[in-house]
């Protein structure tokens, strides 16, 4: 159990105004053992969690449910597959699970991702709450609403639109993360502050630590990405943005077997689609993180991933170009000429 006697900070309240499920966003300090204070969890809920998160962390938020059962996945991008997915589903129909209960999300962008699937296909559709707990799912995957699993080695090629019912980021549990996955997450910030907000990425280059700053970051990154996805739900037009860097990136990910983290895929992936000016700024940025910027993966594997890229139009696909930081192009390109820009 979490200390009950810690103070929660300040909290930051950021609603998603949507057409058909719109949502708050709560940030701060030691939330967790207050879930119900912003969640409605009075009755049967599953908890999806994997098993690197910490025990503390579920027990504080199962001691405010009367009615629940968790469900732990093994920790890891390969485990957001079928298979987790028909186990999550066969432990809802053998609880008696309703349209009525709910899923509650306690984890990274891979427990985000697969119970999102599975409250927006389970009984067509099942009330889900999502707690992040690493920087990447806190900046990026909290908000928008989309759900995926992996299949035959393509990231993210299952899935659907589907809206939390309420989200609740306590930064507090970035303490039990390892550097490396902070770091991981902040690529996202910096790829939202690259496109969107010079002063952001200003901000993001200069202070002197990230978990000091978290709420700041976290905070002002959701309300860049609100702000898109408020405009372009579903990816028709300008959410397109948000893939900056991801469409090489996604596909090195995969090559690598997993070796890099889905930021510092990300980040390699924005330097070849950047001018150069953006691009001297950007590996700056990310060496000053001790991020990478260049790794070696096989070109031809990488090509043939991007032609199943979901940007992929005909035999053009859409990708984010960013020639003065704040700004973005959005510039059709086929496979060969995207062949060009891996040398």
């Amino acid at each position: 159990m979490l200390n009950e006697n810690l103070k929660t900070s300040e909290i930051k309240k950021i609603h998603v105004t949507l057409s058909e499920a719109s949502y708050d966003i709560y940030i701060g300090r030691n939330l967790l053992q207050n879930v119900n204070d912003y969640f409605n969890l009075d009755r049967k809920v599953l908890i999806i969690t994997d098993d690197h998160i910490p025990d503390n962390y579920v027990n504080a938020v199962k001691s405010n449910i009367k009615n629940s059962i968790i469900f732990k996945v093994p920790n890891g991008e390969e485990n957001k597959n079928f298979d987790n997915y028909q186990q999550i589903l066969k432990t809802l129909v053998e609880n008696n699970f309703t349209r009525t209960d709910a899923l509650l999300a306690i984890g990274g962008g891979m427990v985000g991702d697969l119970s999102g699937i599975v409250a927006s296909t389970f009984m067509r559709g099942i009330d889900l709450y999502n707690i992040p707990t690493t920087l990447l799912s806190q900046v990026d995957s909290s908000i928008g609403g989309k759900t995926a699993i992996d299949f035959m080695h393509v990231k993210n090629i299952v899935g659907s639109f589907f809206q939390p019912k309420a989200v609740l980021i306590d930064v507090e549990t970035l303490k039990s993360l390892p550097d490396r996955q902070i770091k991981n997450g902040l690529v996202e910030s910096i790829k939202m502050a690259s496109t969107f907000d010079k002063d952001f990425f200003d901000y993001l280059t200069t202070m002197p630590n990230i978990l000091n700053n978290a709420e700041e970051i976290i905070y002002k990154s959701l309300l860049l990405k609100k702000d898109v996805v408020e405009k372009d739900e579903k990816e028709k037009n300008i959410r397109r943005v948000l893939n900056f860097g991801h469409t090489i990136g996604h596909a090195i990910e995969e090559t690598m077997n997993l070796k890099l983290l889905h930021g510092e895929c990300v980040g390699i992936g924005m330097l070849y689609f950047s001018s150069d000016e953006v691009k001297n700024k950007l590996r700056e940025t990310l060496e000053k993180y001790k991020l990478p910027t260049s790794c070696d993966f096989d070109k031809e594997k990488v090509l043939e991933l991007i032609k199943h890229d979901k940007k992929a139009s005909g035999d053009t696909i859409a990708t984010i170009h960013v020639n003065e930081i704040g700004t973005y192009d959005i510039v059709k390109m086929t496979i060969p000429e995207i062949s060009k820009l891996l040398v």
